[in-house]
């Protein structure tokens, strides 16, 4: 079967789904002259099988507003791959979630944990659920319809969900709590849980500390580094906290931020109490950005747009799911940005990324620079199975040294010359190799 034959194939048995389809797409341009080149994969289709999600789960989850009236929500859980270890993958409750959305994301996340060199499987799941004006009450409510139907699926060393957009501690305390509930039984069935019940430190900011120790390593290799750089983030969510958090200790200096209504541009730099000011407006249950520039006069708010209009030298999209599109990728390039490197998952469409290809740009896909989260929610399963506690500096120390080797995986398959690395290439071939040659080893199951 030639490559476009397959993709064919793969959207003529997934239609309406353009994100999964997209991620299909981008890992297949990458290996496929790996997958041709190597008769024990074609003979056991491994690629066609990893495609598939060996589990798909849908739900609903009736509950009870505060008015006393019954809301229904649909609840997911994608368990697409157990070749190299249990299910591991978050779980996003947000109104745009739908089927697509999840089954790119365990996708992603496959080759994301395989990187990481963990014992972990892929897979995503969550519900539309949208917590905007809801009571803690409410959210409650729901978590605990939700994770009664969630819990027949997922164990220990089976399924272990973590949070991720709209899934933050308060939630992950919710649904763990059900499930504790309903089973008898105290497991690190998730990651993300409070300090004093299992958790792990670092965890909420490991994302951003990763794509930042990530981007790092792209800098030194073409020796360089974040000292004195100007730095774009968006999003200001755990991804974005982390990232800037991290920027600053390197010597970069974080000038924007932003959320759905637009993005804050401060040329004083984002750090400090300006930093905790937006955990502050994050923790209102306000995803808006606007009143930055009111507390900090010198920084201006830019409504309905996105910060990659502005000079900098590294980008890092820690937002959503195709935030930086073609124009975009242009005006980085136009403004010489050295580095953009993903914190969220897929956030840069396809025309973007092949802009950054053409320019030569040093670009990182997110499955590689934003694996810091799952690897520190896998660093999480290994306290849990040991019952420990390790210390801030020790997994801090840990979560470096993963994405040092992940950054040596992306080189090692990934390199076109003495000056540039496809990392995008490297970080698919790499993820794609450990599984199907797993998958091989395992038969047809």
């Amino acid at each position: 079967m030639t490559k476009r034959a397959f993709l064919e194939k793969v959207a003529a048995k997934n239609p309406n789904q353009p994100e999964f389809l997209q991620a299909v797409n981008e890992v297949v341009e990458s290996i496929w002259d790996v997958y041709e080149a190597n008769p024990i994969f074609q003979d056991a289709n491994i690629l066609e099988r990893l495609v598939e999600p060996e589990r798909v789960i849908l739900f609903r989850v009736p509950w009870v507003n505060d008015a006393g009236e019954i809301e229904v929500n649909r609840g997911f859980r994608v368990e697409f791959n157990s070749a190299i270890g249990p299910y591991k993958g978050g779980l996003r409750f947000h109104s745009s979630v739908n089927l697509s959305i999840l089954k790119f994301l365990g996708f992603e996340q496959i080759f994301k944990n395989a990187l990481t060199t963990l014992p972990m499987g892929g897979g995503k799941g969550g519900s539309d659920f949208n917590f905007r004006g809801c009571s803690d009450g409410e959210i409650m409510r729901f978590c605990q319809s939700f994770m009664t139907e969630l819990q027949r699926h997922i164990g220990f060393r089976t399924d272990i969900p973590a949070g991720d957009i709209g899934v933050g501690a308060r939630e992950i305390g919710y649904l763990f709590g059900q499930y504790k509930r309903i089973r008898n039984e105290f497991t690190g069935v998730l990651t993300g849980k409070g300090l004093n019940w299992g958790g792990s430190v670092i965890r909420p900011e490991a994302t951003g500390y990763g794509t930042v120790y990530f981007a790092n390593e792209m800098l030194k290799h073409v020796e360089d580094g974040f000292e004195g750089k100007r730095i774009a983030i968006s999003g200001f969510g755990n991804v974005a906290w982390g990232a800037a958090i991290k920027v600053n200790e390197l010597g970069g200096k974080v000038v924007t931020l932003s959320g759905p209504d637009g993005y804050i541009y401060d040329p004083d730099g984002i750090r400090d109490e300006k930093i905790n000011y937006m955990l502050m407006l994050r923790s209102s249950n306000n995803d808006i950005v606007a009143p930055y520039a009111k507390e900090f006069p010198n920084a201006t708010f830019y409504p309905g747009k996105r910060p990659w209009e502005v000079p900098c030298d590294v980008a890092l999209p820690c937002a959503t799911q195709n935030e930086l599109d073609k124009k975009d990728a242009e005006m980085l390039i136009k403004n010489n940005c050295k580095c953009v490197a993903e914190g969220a998952n897929m956030p840069s469409t396809s025309e973007a990324v092949t802009v950054f290809g053409k320019a030569k740009l040093l670009y990182a896909p997110g499955k590689a620079a934003n694996a810091g989260g799952v690897a520190t929610s896998g660093l999480e399963m290994t306290q849990n199975y040991m019952g420990l506690a390790w210390t801030r500096e020790h997994i801090d120390k840990e979560l470096h040294q993963i994405m040092i080797r992940i950054h040596e995986q992306c080189v090692e398959y990934g390199r076109i010359d003495d000056k540039y690395v496809d990392y995008q290439r490297g970080a698919n071939v790499a993820g794609f190799l450990k599984i199907a040659n797993a998958m091989v080893d395992q038969g047809v199951v």
